[in-house]
């Protein structure tokens, strides 16, 4: 990828963010463009970081720490991907926020590997709105016990919720998807008594009607980057 296709690339995602928050009458500026950059490679980040992208998503471990110190150190890196608890140390070392909280073992884990840092984490509760087997998160119904766990652990810092909708190929079908995770965490706020801003959720197929239904963090690979190189690469 040369820099005019990704500079192109980044110009229709942002377009499309913008027109996304009209029609939901929001500012377009409450909404984070997250770049997915699982497989890709740290010269295509650079001409990311070079159109002015500041924050990148990796979604393994190793990756990013491969990738992190070939590139500038002013990037807020954000771990998008599942998390085991064996990789707690590094990921509180190399990420800023942590998406995929989705256990009260992996918090209190993360919570330690914290304290041991010196840092207070900050950290999204990943739920499985669909309920598919094939992927991470939270039940519904466990967030509450969850984020009352991540309320207790002094080194965490709750934000708010991410979800890995169900793909499918008319994008009306997800919406009720990210709706349902806005109403999780308007639930969350009220019980709660305190605010978490942030909805991560929307990726290259779907991140229009993620917008329109409340995200401030949408994940965006493909449409930024182009099918990955790696043949088992996911779309995001």
């Amino acid at each position: 990828m040369n820099e005019i296709e990704l500079e192109e690339n980044l110009a229709r995602v942002r377009a499309v963010i913008t027109d996304a928050a009209a029609r939901a009458e929001r500012d377009p500026l409450t909404v984070r463009l997250v770049p997915a950059s699982k497989h890709v490679p740290p010269e295509t980040l650079r001409l990311a970081y070079g159109a002015g992208l500041r924050v990148f998503g990796e979604n393994r471990v190793q990756e990013a720490r491969a990738k992190q110190p070939l590139l500038p150190a002013d990037i807020e890196w954000h771990f998008i991907g599942g998390l085991q608890k064996n990789k707690a140390r590094d990921a509180t070392r190399l990420f800023a926020l942590i998406h995929s909280v989705d256990s009260v073992e992996l918090a209190q884990e993360l919570d330690r590997r914290a304290r041991e840092a010196g840092k207070v984490q900050r950290v999204l509760i990943e739920v499985n709105v669909g309920g598919e087997a094939s992927k991470h998160g939270a039940s519904p119904p466990a967030v509450p016990a969850l984020a009352d766990a991540i309320f207790a652990c002094d080194n965490l810092e709750l934000r708010g919720l991410m979800t890995v909708a169900p793909f499918c190929e008319e994008v009306s079908k997800v919406r009720p998807f990210f709706r349902r995770l806005r109403e999780l965490r308007d639930d969350l706020e009220r019980d709660a008594g305190a605010k978490f801003p942030e909805l991560s959720m929307g990726m290259s197929h779907d991140f229009a009607a993620a917008v329109e239904e409340g995200a401030t963090i949408v994940r965006v690979g493909t449409a930024l980057f182009g099918a990955r190189h790696d043949k088992k690469a996911e779309a995001n």
